[in-house]
Order: C-alpha cells, then sequence, then structure tokens
C-alpha cells in the first residue's frame, strides 16, 4: 500500500531536512498550541498549564512532560527497530516526517516512514503513523503499546493499555491520555494478542506493515478522563486519512492569514517561514488560561514560564493576522490579575504588578538564584525589579483594541487591565525635590544593569500607561456609563484618584535632554564607563563573561535594546530628529546578548531608513535558532525572537502602523528585496499587501471598506478582488 501522505510537501521551501543525530529536538518541534512534541528520541510532550512544582531547594514550578505517548517498542527478528535517518519538518502541513532503512543482523532489511502531528483541528489529538516496509528476506515484527510516564512529578492512578490517568504530585492538576492503536498488513487489520496490548506479524518482501496511534491529551483539575476519551473515540472514528486531512485544511487556513512571502532572498523567507510556522503552532484560541512562554511547547528552558516576551513580541502578530488567538493569551493575564494585584500590595504598592516570571496562577515564579553559564550561583533580581512587565502588558491590551475594536473584551476585561496598572504606576512614582516623579530601583529590558533609578524605558511606558488608564476612564464614562459605573466602583477608582494619576504623568522623569535629543538610559548611565564594543570583534561569549559582572555594570554596555525597545514602541515619544540621534548612540554600545535585541534594532534601523543594516539584523534574528552551529543546548527555540522577525518586517521593511481611522504603511525594502508581501487584519477586515520598490498593490479580500495611508496619503479600499495600485511618494 503506498503512503503519500508520508512523504514531504514539494516545495522545498516549505520543508527543513536534517540528518540522525542533529540537534532538532526544538526546531523541528511539532505543536498546536494545547500539545508540544520535540523531535526526539524518546519523544517529549508538553501540555499547555501542566505545571507543577519539584522537591528541591528554592524550587519553582515547572512544566511536567506528559507520557510518551510516541513510544512503540518495536523488534524486527528479535532486534530493537530504532528510528534515525532523515528527518523533515514540513511547515505548511506542521508535520514531522522521518525515513531510514535498517538492516538486521540476519540480513532482513526494512524501509521505515513514520509521520507525527498533533492537530491543530483538535488540539487534544496526537496522531503517529508508521509505514514498514519489507525490502529483503523474511521478518517477524513484534510491536508492543505501552502507555507510561517517566517524569518524577506524575503521579499515576489508573493505567491500562488505552487509558492513563495521572496527577501532577503537589498541584495536583490531573492529565488524561486515551490511545487507539491500530495494525495492518497490507491494508487488512492485524488483531493484537488478547492476553496484552502486542502484536506478532509475519511479513514477506514486499509487504507493508502499517501501525497507527492516536492519542487524546486532555489536562483537568477534575476529571479528565471523559473528554480524553471522547476525544479519542471521535478521532478513531474518523480515521487517520481524516485526521490528517482536517489537521492539513486547518494550516492551511492558517498560512492563508499570515504567510509572508519575499521575491530575491531565499535565506530570508527560509527564516520568516520558520518563524511563522512556530507562531502559528504556539498559540491555543481555545484556551484562556494559558499564555506561550519563553520557549513556547519546544522545550523546558525558563520552565515554561511566561515574559514580556509575549506581549512585546508576540502579540503584534496575533493582533494583526490571528484575533482570536490575541485575545485569549490577553485574557489569560486578564485571569491573572488578582496575582498582580497581591504583588503590588506585597510590595507596598496599590494596582496591579505583574509576575515577572508567570505560570498559571499569576503569582511570581522567579527563582531567587540561577546559576550562570560560569557556574557562579547569583541572586536573581529581575522578580522584584523588572517591573516595566505591567507596562507591557498594558501596551499590548491597547495595541489589540486599536487593531480589532473588540468593544466586549475592552469593557469586559481590557479596561481593568489597563486601570490597574495606571494604578500601579501612579503608586509606584514618588514626587522629589526637583518637582518631578521618580520610579527607584529597577530593572530595565537591558538586564546588565539592576536597581537603577529613573530607567528611561520604565518611566517613559509608566506615563503612557497612566495617560491610557485616563483615556479608557474617559472613554468608558462616554461610550458605555453602565460600564464605567459598575468598574469604578469595583475598583474605588474616584476622580481625585484620576487627577493624582494626571499629575504623576505630567511630572514623571524620563531623563530626555532637549539640548542633545538624548534620553539617558537610567541615572548617571552618561558617568558610566564607555567601552568601543567594536574593540572585541570576535567574540564568541557574552560581554558580561568577557568583561566580568561588576566592569560590565559599570559600563554603558547594554544587553539588549533598551532606549531603542522604547523608539520602536513609542516612536511618538521622541521629538523630530531625537529618533536618529538615540539610535546612533544606543547601537553601538549594545552587546546584543540576548535574542530579543537584533530584531528590535533591525525594526528601528528599518523605520529610519536604513533597510541594509536592518537586513543586517534581520539574518542575526533569523540565524539564533536556525544557524548552522546550534545553541549549546537545546532548551527550546526563541520564539518572541521569532516573533520578532515577523515585526521586523511588518512593522520595519512594510512600515506597517495602526491609526484610529485606518492602517499606515511607509516601506523601506532592501536593495536586494525585488518585492514582500504580507497578509494582515484590521477590525475584522483582511488585506493582502505587495510592495515592489515602486508601488504597493492592495486587496482587501475580506470585511468592509476602510482606509489605507501610504507615507501620508490617503486612499480608499474598497472590498472586491480588484487590486488598488499606488506609486510609493518619496520618502520626506
Amino acid at each position: 500500500m503506498n503512503t503519500p501522505e508520508l512523504d514531504p510537501t514539494d516545495d522545498p521551501g516549505w520543508v527543513l531536512e536534517a540528518e540522525a543525530g542533529t540537534a532538532i529536538g526544538s526546531r523541528f518541534a511539532i505543536s498546536n498550541g494545547c500539545l508540544g512534541v520535540r523531535a526526539t528520541d524518546p519523544a517529549c510532550t508538553y501540555v499547555a498549564g501542566l505545571f507543577d512544582t519539584p522537591e528541591t531547594e528554592n524550587a519553582v514550578p515547572g512544566l511536567v512532560p506528559a507520557p510518551d505517548w510516541l513510544h512503540l517498542p518495536i523488534t524486527l527478528s528479535g532486534e530493537p527497530l530504532l528510528p534515525g535517518g532523515r528527518a523533515s519538518l514540513d511547515m505548511r502541513r506542521g508535520l514531522l516526517i522521518r525515513q531510514s532503512r535498517h538492516t538486521t543482523a540476519s540480513g532482513v532489511t526494512v524501509r521505515l516512514r513514520t509521520l507525527t502531528l498533533v492537530s491543530l483541528a483538535d488540539r487534544a489529538i496526537g496522531l503517529q503513523l508508521i509505514d514498514i516496509e519489507i525490502e529483503q528476506g523474511t521478518a517477524d515484527l513484534t510491536l508492543q503499546a505501552a502507555l507510561s510516564a517517566t517524569s518524577p512529578n506524575l503521579v499515576g492512578e489508573h493505567t491500562a493499555s488505552d487509558l492513563g490517568l495521572w496527577r501532577t504530585a503537589h498541584s495536583a492538576k490531573r492529565l488524561a491520555v486515551a490511545t487507539a492503536t491500530a495494525v495492518q498488513l497490507d491494508g487488512q487489520d492485524r488483531p493484537q494478542d488478547p492476553a496484552a496490548p502486542v502484536w506478532h506479524i509475519h511479513a514477506v518482501p514486499g509487504q507493508i506493515v502499517t501501525i497507527q496511534r492516536i492519542a487524546a491529551i486532555v489536562h483537568d483539575d477534575t476529571d479528565p478522563a471523559p473528554a480524553a476519551r471522547r476525544h479519542r473515540d471521535q478521532a478513531k472514528d474518523l480515521g487517520w486519512r481524516d485526521i490528517l486531512a482536517a489537521h492539513e485544511a486547518a494550516w492551511a487556513t492558517r498560512w492563508q492569514a499570515s504567510d509572508i512571502t519575499i521575491d530575491g532572498d531565499p535565506d530570508a523567507q527560509r527564516a520568516l517561514r520558520f518563524a511563522l510556522y512556530h507562531l502559528n503552532s504556539a498559540a491555543d484560541p481555545a484556551n484562556d488560561r494559558v499564555s506561550i512562554g519563553a520557549r513556547a511547547l519546544t522545550g523546558d528552558d525558563y520552565r515554561g514560564h511566561v515574559f514580556w516576551d509575549t506581549e512585546i513580541f508576540l502579540l503584534p502578530f496575533y493582533s494583526l493576522t490571528w484575533p482570536d488567538a490575541a485575545r485569549a493569551m490577553l485574557m489569560y493575564r486578564f485571569h491573572t490579575l488578582d496575582g498582580a494585584r497581591d504583588k503590588a500590595q506585597a510590595m507596598g504598592w496599590r494596582g496591579a504588578l505583574y509576575a515577572w516570571e508567570s505560570t498559571d496562577t499569576g503569582e511570581e515564579t522567579t527563582p531567587d538564584q540561577v546559576f550562570t553559564p560560569d557556574h557562579r550561583l547569583v541572586d536573581v533580581l529581575s522578580g522584584k525589579q523588572e517591573q516595566h512587565i505591567s507596562a507591557d502588558v498594558a501596551y499590548a491590551v491597547w495595541q489589540y483594541w486599536r487593531a480589532t475594536a473588540d468593544e466586549a473584551f475592552l469593557r469586559d476585561a481590557g479596561a481593568e487591565i489597563i486601570l490597574e496598572t495606571a494604578r500601579f504606576w501612579a503608586s509606584r512614582a514618588q514626587p522629589g525635590p526637583d518637582g518631578l516623579h521618580h520610579i527607584t530601583g529597577v530593572i530595565g529590558p537591558d538586564e546588565y544593569h539592576e536597581t537603577i533609578d529613573d530607567n528611561a524605558y520604565t518611566n517613559v511606558m509608566a506615563r503612557w500607561n497612566i495617560r491610557r488608564g485616563l483615556d479608557v476612564a474617559a472613554m468608558l464614562r462616554s461610550r458605555w456609563p453602565a460600564c464605567w459605573t459598575r468598574l469604578s466602583t469595583q475598583l474605588h477608582l474616584d476622580e481625585a484618584e484620576l487627577g493624582q494619576w494626571l499629575a504623576v504623568a505630567d511630572t514623571m522623569a524620563t531623563g530626555f535632554d532637549p539640548a542633545t535629543g538624548l534620553f539617558e538610559q537610567f541615572a548617571g548611565y552618561f558617568a558610566l564607563e564607555d567601552i568601543d564594543l567594536s574593540a572585541y570583534p570576535s567574540r564568541t561569549v557574552p560581554m558580561d563573561l568577557l568583561l566580568g559582572r561588576g566592569r560590565i555594570q559599570r559600563s554603558q554596555i547594554g544587553k539588549q535594546a533598551d532606549i531603542v525597545a522604547l523608539l520602536a514602541l513609542l516612536p511618538e515619544a521622541f521629538p523630530p530628529g531625537a529618533d536618529s540621534a538615540n539610535f546612533g548612540y544606543y547601537e553601538p554600545r549594545c552587546s546584543q546578548g540576548s535574542s530579543l535585541s537584533p530584531a528590535m534594532h533591525g525594526l528601528v534601523a528599518a523605520r529610519l531608513g536604513d533597510p541594509e543594516k536592518a537586513l543586517r539584523y534581520f539574518h542575526q534574528a533569523g540565524f539564533i535558532d536556525l544557524g548552522e552551529t546550534p545553541p549549546a543546548h537545546d532548551g527550546g527555540v526563541h520564539i518572541a525572537a521569532l516573533g520578532g522577525i515577523w515585526m521586523l518586517v511588518a512593522f520595519g521593511f512594510a512600515g506597517l502602523s495602526l491609526r484610529d481611522d485606518g492602517l499606515a504603511i511607509d516601506p523601506h525594502l532592501p536593495a536586494t528585496w525585488g518585492s514582500l508581501s504580507l497578509t494582515v487584519r484590521w477590525r475584522r477586515r483582511r488585506l493582502r499587501i505587495t510592495i515592489d520598490h515602486q508601488q504597493i498593490e492592495a486587496i482587501l479580500q475580506a470585511g468592509d471598506p476602510m482606509t489605507l495611508f501610504v507615507r501620508g496619503e490617503r486612499h480608499d479600499l474598497l472590498p472586491g478582488h480588484k487590486p488598488l495600485r499606488i506609486a510609493i511618494p518619496e520618502s520626506t
């Protein structure tokens, strides 16, 4: 029986390939936002929200690996049939495919092909399909369908051949895995051993043994077993071909909504498609109790915790291509708002201070100490001092609102997030003798400098957050007065407090010097040692290891974009000309010691009219997970860096920006790119935009008429398939 589904997509632009032994666990991971399967042997499956705390000193919660539903021990004439060979990640269809040949000591040769997916159509479902073709010799195969958990954090409650039930050792979360395994010889079903889940098959050259395994994995705090059985039975009734077809159709929908094509730069296209694949894999719009961790569900670095990465580097992609997913991720922040309130109160402030590292409860889960790469134990202050995350969450809420005009979300959740984070900053900033309000003892995005005062990123974002809080209050009062009455009463928010917020925002210290046009990154920064990073062109280790922790803290060298990040997020905070001045000052002082940094620098470089420099940053960001030299450890893809790649392309090269009355485009394409084509959503519309060096072509594929601004010039887009072609005006 020929199974063409086990062959990767014909177009090599959609396929990544690697030989056995290559570090592909994260890179070739498959996920649907609920389940994530690493491409390792044995496989490792993560379930979104399945956290537990190990019994170790200073332990923090982490993701718990699920039982290995892919483990199907197969022997061939008495020898283990081990996976290996060539692996292919089919990004178009969301499939992991492996192909290999095996020859036993007795001369039996078989061709082994496997296909693995976690369904984008039914996120509880995983499917494994194995074809074993006998090429030479007579084969006696034995297959076992066992199901067991190896994690010490999973305690078995019930284990059978087709259903397992576990609970986490400390958090008492419950997990059920229901399976269905079928074996065929040349398309004919083969029965299992009546005494155990074992199959014995005798096959001759030319015959094909096909193994199908369906797994339904459900995480629930009460009783997940019935749901697991239901999903398993429904999938079993469909059969593997229909499971695969539904999964492929769901992926086709995602690619239609988010694909970006680049003409003239195959390496950039490959990096971008890889980023889009993992971004589309990472979200689950059906579950608003989880969000995307720093490594998504592709590895265990940072224990699956959620950082500011999610709101700043990921939400733009989802807000503008997959609003349902963005909404669910922001609802996660709404559901964890009480945890943020508790943290603020415990530290002596009002409002909501979000956890720097968050799991499912909203409680702070940042470890107190960690070992550095050079094996030193250091204190971790980010859980206490990296407070800009509250403004980052509010920023994402506001950008989602601007992109979608989702009134129900704003009234029922978003407004409360913005108001409570604004309240935090209004209580956090303290008046000084200079008549300004100051925020002391923090860490900005640049984590080389701790316990600093008046970090410009933090203070300007805090000011922005407070002002959006005032805007939200005014909007609710005028548009939805009943909602304002309810919410202001619930939050005990009155006019006197709103007046205090305005006073704080108007007097916030920002470190901006009108004479130079520069923001000082934090108080005293300009007095620090100015080290020339160009003197270290061939460095292979981070600058804090090269210079030492003490000296790096006494220098102007930054780990990642700080003022540059502020320039990317709030360009309106910079007076005319100050954008170039700040980028020119801070870019050469950034060591790019964080995976988050290159894309942010590239975005700003493109906006400032230097697409060639932006392209260098683009390739640097794309190299992080796709480089020829894999990372020192395979702890998961850098999902925020992948989101940053999309931001660089959409907001930098395409020059996309949000307006209240439409979308704006100000493109800056690299010279080597012939064209750039992307699809975006805006307020229930979908439009496809193609940009080359002479014109923009825009098609409104769905939704009501809208306005597109091209370098400030207004153009009306009407429904239909006739494209609007607009010559690109000269930059001013």
